[in-house]
């Protein structure tokens, strides 16, 4: 079972992020525009838009995906730095979810404020280029990345379907993305996804209480209880990255612990989170 690890509750809590070089865990609350850090202390701050993914850039730095926009981050002054605009002319959409990748650039998703039918897309920020990757996606999730840097995965959680593509030496998408996880016979709902040091994908499954985890073949190998059931993305961490946490989402709901960010050590070790090269 897992325990709490903030009971701040978050309407939607997301974007969980161990910064392996200050040894502390960030996460967003989306729809009320806050990033959350803890180590010691809980530290809080908050934005004029939706904020949802980070990639750490060094050690006083983020690189947060925001409702219109990449920024740098200072995380000592909470100073934002504009770096790129993100669908900012179109006022149905915000960013999702968001991930560095081994070559050290940055994937982020987008999806309607409603959830509005294929209105989202997939996007990679490397070197100062965004690029669109995917489109017509509702609910953008699960973008993660294989240890050898050879694959990633994402999924429109509506579609029930988890995609993988392969990446070329310098992490762009080549050939089709092709069905990793079909989990529409299971009525299950993948959410955020992290990939462990031997190549499994952990998946948060919105409205199951869990996170599930699957081979590198697809195959399912075991559930872990989340003690909310809105699970939105697990992260590895602590210094042996062996510790999983797990955000949460109260929204829609009314029960005791949904919205809280929750944690436990699991004797398996996560992947150290990518530096995104600015």
């Amino acid at each position: 079972m897992m325990d709490v690890f903030s009971d701040t509750i978050c309407t939607l809590g997301e974007g969980p992020l161990w910064h392996p070089e200050r040894n502390a865990f960030f996460w967003f609350d989306i729809l009320s525009n806050k990033l959350f850090c803890k180590a010691e202390t809980e530290t809080m701050w908050e934005f004029d838009e939706n904020v949802s993914a980070a990639g750490w850039v060094d050690h006083d730095t983020l690189l947060i995906a925001s409702q219109t926009a990449l920024w740098r981050f200072d995380i000592p002054t909470g100073e934002q730095e504009f770096v790129a605009g993100l669908e900012s002319d179109n006022e149905t959409t915000r960013s999702n979810d968001g991930r560095a990748d081994p070559q050290g650039g940055f994937w982020i998703g987008t999806m309607g404020h409603n959830a509005e039918p294929h209105a989202g897309a997939i996007y990679r920020y490397y070197r100062g280029e965004l690029r669109k990757l995917f489109d017509k996606i509702t609910v953008s999730n699960s973008i993660c990345f294989a240890p050898d840097g050879s694959t990633a995965y994402f999924t429109d959680t509506r579609s029930r379907k988890v995609q993988r593509v392969a990446l070329d030496a310098d992490g762009w998408p080549k050939g089709k993305a092709e069905v990793f996880l079909d989990l529409w016979s299971e009525n299950l709902n993948p959410d955020g996804s992290v990939v462990d040091a031997a190549g499994n994908l952990w998946n948060a499954q919105w409205g199951a209480s869990r996170v599930a985890v699957y081979a590198p073949n697809g195959d399912f190998l075991r559930a872990i209880a989340v003690p909310a059931s809105q699970s939105t993305c697990p992260a590895f961490g602590g210094p042996d990255l062996q510790t999983l946490l797990v955000t949460s989402a109260a929204k829609g709901l009314d029960e005791q612990q949904g919205g809280m960010t929750f944690v436990t050590d699991i004797g398996v070790t996560g992947q150290r989170e990518y530096q995104v090269i600015l």
